[in-house]
């Protein structure tokens, strides 16, 4: 994690190096937790059953869709600052604040634990944004208020699913 990539020249995006590496770190936190949040979501699809299984199915499926993407899109703006994405599940087990689910729960258990998650990866996202404010890097910043616009309004659907 955070290890500048010495294949290629010097970035000179106008961030300087103790900065860059404070976001990639940041960015790499956001990308451990988005995908474990990724892994869990599409856990549930698999292994959710009961009374509510087609509509939460479907939902879990659009979640977890999202969220690939989204983990895309965070390694490589981490790539764009210079440094190596995190992709291994050792490195992720180490930087996530999402924990693994032990054993099948039941649906409602399966919804509970995906809005703490989601709400895990907005307070990751806003625990790093002032560092982005202060190196001045708007497409981060871009980047993480948009997750956590997704992220906040995903937890918010789910919280209804349990009325």
């Amino acid at each position: 994690m955070g290890k500048k990539d010495k294949t290629r020249s010097t970035v000179n995006i106008g961030i300087n190096d103790d900065d860059r590496k404070q976001l990639a770190d940041g960015l790499s936190r956001l990308l451990a937790d988005t995908y474990s949040l990724y892994l869990k979501t599409h856990y549930f699809h698999w292994n959710v059953t009961g009374p509510h299984f087609s509509s939460l199915h479907t939902m879990f499926e659009t979640q977890y869709t999202e969220l690939a993407i989204a983990v895309d899109d965070i390694a490589e703006r981490i790539r764009a600052l210079g440094f190596v994405a995190p992709g291994s599940y050792s490195e992720f087990a180490r930087l996530t604040t999402v924990p693994e689910t032990e054993g099948v729960p039941d649906a409602l258990s399966m919804v509970q634990q995906l809005v703490e998650g989601q709400e895990a990866v907005v307070r990751t996202a806003r625990e790093f944004f002032p560092v982005t404010e202060a190196a001045r890097d708007e497409p981060t910043a871009d980047l993480l208020t948009q997750r956590m616009q997704v992220h906040e309004k995903t937890a918010w659907m789910l919280r209804a699913t349990l009325g």
